[in-house]
């Protein structure tokens, strides 16, 4: 008898006979619809998130590499456009009047483009220095920092073989800022 049950287990198997073992009993189901709404009553239609989240409180997984070189330097926003005239009251944040500072980045991982987005979020502006990181990783950096200014419709500057000026909306570099950037070989006057 094993092996006619083993013969027959095999057949079922390929598909060549059917399960004479199936269970024809059938558990009553409820209506569809009934058990979809009980199941929706049963959430919340809402859910409240928690604050933001800034960097400083996650777990640092580089805690042996030294932070990334970062400076800052004087510009000026734009003129003529107070902080209400920019559509959007809540843009424009360092957009008013005072000296607005350049933050200078030179990354030694990807996890260093969070220091960049946040400033450039902030309307200050960035210059980002890839000369001392690899290829690939300057790739990526540029194709984030290039779609960053493009979503807050800032804008992409190469100054310098590989160093790149993002500007966000309604701030230029100032003269002066150009002369500083010049002195330093940052800035290529081409």
């Amino acid at each position: 008898m094993a092996f006619r049950d083993t013969w027959h287990r095999t057949l079922v198997y390929f598909g060549l006979a059917e399960d004479d073992a199936y269970d024809e009993e059938v558990e009553p189901y409820g209506e569809p619809e009934v058990e979809m709404q009980d199941t929706y009553r049963e959430r919340p239609n809402v859910r409240r998130l928690g604050a933001r989240r800034r960097r400083d409180d996650f777990d640092d997984i580089f805690p042996d590499e030294p932070p990334a070189e970062r400076r800052t330097a004087a510009l000026r926003p734009v003129g003529g456009r107070a902080g209400n005239e920019r559509g959007n009251g809540g843009e424009g944040r360092g957009g008013n009047g005072g000296d607005v500072r350049v933050h200078f980045v030179a990354p030694k991982n990807f996890n260093d483009v969070q220091d960049v987005a946040d400033k450039f979020k902030d309307a200050i502006p960035v210059i980002l220095n890839l000369q001392g990181t690899d290829t690939d990783l300057s790739k990526r950096l540029i194709d984030f920092s290039s779609g960053l200014t493009y979503a807050l419709d800032g804008g992409m500057q190469r100054i310098a073989d590989k160093v790149f000026l993002l500007t966000p909306r309604n701030v230029e570099v100032s003269a002066e800022e150009r002369a500083r950037l010049v002195e330093k070989g940052f800035f290529n006057q081409s």
